[in-house]
């Protein structure tokens, strides 16, 4: 086709209308976002840690206050007091003549058993705060987190398998919504109350880390594997956190926010996302039965095939 040809072609294809195509809009699902407190879920400018609001934050948070901070104060003013001793008891001055003694057998002895005892008091509620973290009880919703240079993926498995990305607001959208700047984002994680939740957290590129300081929850999302933590919380609000591994030059731009609202809140915002992205609500809810089909036909078969066994055999 010579060149005339060609550009004659283009321009009478170019020349040809396009009808408009109609669209529907489809509202987008974002719930009646919750104020954050002042007191729970965010960073309080003190020296303590975040106010716990599940029953492992309670547990390690106790730990915390009555467990190893009391012997680490207690140890660090124990020997602060012996240095101070020993420094004024055996100065040059009190001590012309220094004693030549090297070794004491009793207080060898005593500097090895104690820490070793201190140890073993430590051990005890640290063995059972890590067996209450790593066994959960049955999920009532599973989210998949994945994170990316520097954002976070969530996928609902259960409520059909839709996803959205979550990326922090700027400091302007921070004000206008009323939230902490660096800490609220576009797209919260939303929740039911009172449900154990099942993160499975993953990464894209390097290594994040899911972490939720008032849910005591830190979890490293590792490329190739997924890494899994549970919450479960009786208390509504909006609680952040944010990745927690050094993941490149916007590691403090990372963050996750999570959104515990009431079970009917929560099951109209599914039906929104649901909504959002074509997924019909009753195919989401057949997918697990589904699965649950074959175990219940082999059940279902188990009896039958026992009694033909025990009959006798007809000649």
């Amino acid at each position: 086709m010579s060149a005339s040809v060609r550009s004659f072609a283009q321009e009478a294809v170019a020349a040809v209308p396009v009808p408009p195509v109609a669209t529907t809009a489809v509202p987008a699902a974002v719930p009646a976002l919750m104020a954050p407190s002042a007191e729970y879920g965010v960073p309080r400018g003190g020296w303590d840690l975040q106010l716990p609001v599940t029953d492992i934050a309670v547990e390690a948070h106790n730990m915390i206050n009555w467990v190893l901070n009391p012997v680490m104060a207690g140890v660090t003013v124990f020997v602060l007091g012996l240095l101070a001793w020993t420094m004024f008891r055996y100065r040059a001055a009190a001590n012309p003549v220094p004693s030549t003694n090297s070794h004491n057998t009793t207080i060898e002895v005593i500097w090895t058993v104690v820490p070793a005892l201190i140890l073993v008091v430590i051990a005890f509620p640290s063995f059972r705060l890590l067996a209450n973290q790593y066994d959960p009880p049955k999920a009532d919703l599973t989210i998949k987190a994945i994170g990316h240079q520097w954002y976070w993926e969530y996928e609902y498995p259960d409520q059909g398998g839709f996803t959205f990305d979550s990326v922090m607001l700027t400091n302007e959208e921070a004000a206008a919504r009323g939230t902490p700047k660096l800490l609220d984002v576009d797209n919260r994680v939303v929740v039911p109350v009172g449900a154990t939740v099942k993160i499975l957290t993953t990464a894209a590129d390097v290594i994040h880390s899911f972490a939720m300081p008032a849910f005591y929850v830190k979890m490293d999302a590792v490329p190739g594997r997924i890494n899994e933590t549970w919450f479960k919380t009786d208390r509504p609000g909006v609680y952040f956190g944010q990745c927690s591994e050094l993941c490149g030059t916007k590691h403090a731009y990372m963050p996750i926010a999570i959104e515990v609202l009431p079970k009917a809140q929560f099951d109209a915002w599914v039906a929104a996302k649901q909504k959002e992205n074509g997924i019909e609500p009753k195919a989401a809810a057949a997918a697990p039965a589904e699965a649950a089909a074959p175990a219940a036909v082999a059940a279902a078969a188990a009896p039958v095939a026992d009694a033909a066994a025990a009959a006798p055999a007809v000649q």
